[in-house]
């Protein structure tokens, strides 16, 4: 594409500034006195946890090759240029399956592989006690196997880039200690350990919780529990479900200034309804409700069984229910995943030479509210709002 210039929002200084990009991002200059132009240009955002969108299911077998790539366009819309599709708690050959169908997606696809950046496996190493477990199926809950493993990154063609973990089963830190060998990132989640089993599991390689202070029992002890042990350990950064459904407005806030801006990351932790109408739909081996109100259940009950949020609303979140920033909201959802996913680091911002990953969106600090305009991705146009 011939050169674009654009205002810009720098994450790491909060200045505007003017970029000239082409496939990959060559000057970036201040603009003095600051642009007041209504439409920013940042870094397009990176989600580490998506297990489905617009009616598609990653954690299936059977999911169409067409219909995964028609669902990353969908969330080109939101903002999105990369992903890590997930696979839940599943059978061993369910899940091998939908590994071995993503990685054929990973293979066959143009634009939309590239927006793939890893793939990121959750479960099925988790408590099987209710609470922690979620809406993942208990009886397919099982011991960590490095075998298995193994086998994933096999299928998978060496893209599985982050996996979560309850770090209480036996033999969790060789695991652990496995994973990292690969240049995976092991991450906590589902959990029910106890301190020092969460030590172990960091010291073993563990950097990540994922959305913490959900998978979690509705009562726990008040201290010390599983939720207070993470937040305290500054070797873990953290990722939160921002749709103000899945945490409330004050946990938030005090478990962003627990970790520091530094060490959160925003997920939507979305299901294939995300995107969707409301009704009922089937995920798996369960049968789920989008509600109006966009809360995703297992059909008649309570549980949450992941989101419908899109990452535009989750940044528009973070400022309206945790008080940030502009700046900020954009850091959790660009800077700060690149560096917990370990997405080379070309990838990462707004600096010459990196890949002109960006999203354009006018933002109207009134109403915190945000909407993208394009979408770019190594420099290429792949969405526009007519």
């Amino acid at each position: 594409m011939n050169l674009q210039k654009c205002t810009g929002l720098d994450a790491a200084t909060a200045q505007p500034i003017e970029i000239g990009f082409t496939n990959v991002i060559s000057t970036v200059e201040p603009l003095l006195p600051p642009d007041t132009a209504e439409r920013w240009l940042a870094p397009a955002w990176i989600d580490l946890q998506v297990n489905g969108f617009s009616g598609v299911d990653y954690c299936s077998p059977a999911a169409p090759i067409e219909e995964i790539a028609r669902s990353i366009r969908e969330q080109f819309a939101t903002g999105v240029t990369r992903l890590f599709p997930t696979v839940i708690t599943g059978t061993v050959e369910d899940m091998a399956g939908a590994i071995r169908n993503l990685a054929r997606a990973k293979e066959s696809l143009g634009i939309e592989a590239r927006a793939m950046e890893g793939f990121h496996i959750e479960g099925p190493h988790i408590s099987p006690d209710d609470g922690p477990r979620g809406a993942h199926p208990r009886h397919c809950v099982r011991a960590p196997d490095i075998a298995e493993f193994r086998r994933w990154m096999d299928l998978s063609g060496g893209h599985v880039k982050l996996v979560t973990v309850a770090p209480e089963w036996p033999g969790i830190t060789s695991y652990i200690e496995e994973a990292v060998t690969h240049g995976v990132v092991v991450s906590i989640g589902h959990t029910n350990a106890d301190g020092a089993q969460i030590a172990d599991a960091v010291s073993a390689g563990a950097t990540m919780s994922t959305h913490l202070g959900n998978g979690a029992h509705m009562t726990m002890r008040r201290h010390p529990n599983y939720i207070w042990d993470q937040l305290a350990e500054d070797r873990l950064t953290a990722s939160f479900i921002v749709d103000g459904i899945h945490l409330g407005a004050s946990f938030l806030k005090a478990a962003l200034r627990a970790k520091g801006l530094e060490r959160s990351v925003l997920v939507t932790d979305a299901v294939m309804p995300a995107g969707c109408r409301p009704g009922r739909y089937r995920l798996g081996e369960v049968d789920v409700e989008l509600h109006a109100d966009d809360r995703v259940t297992l059909v008649g009950e309570e549980k949450l069984a992941g989101s419908s949020l899109k990452m535009d609303r989750g940044v528009e979140n973070l400022m309206k229910l945790a008080g940030l920033n502009l700046t900020q909201a954009v850091a959790m959802a660009t800077r700060n995943p690149a560096r917990a996913g370990r997405v080379p680091s070309r990838q990462r911002g707004l600096q010459p030479g990196e890949r002109a990953d960006l999203v354009e969106f006018a933002f109207d600090p009134s109403s915190k509210g945000i909407q993208v305009e394009r979408v770019f991705l190594d420099g290429e146009l792949v969405y526009r709002r007519s």
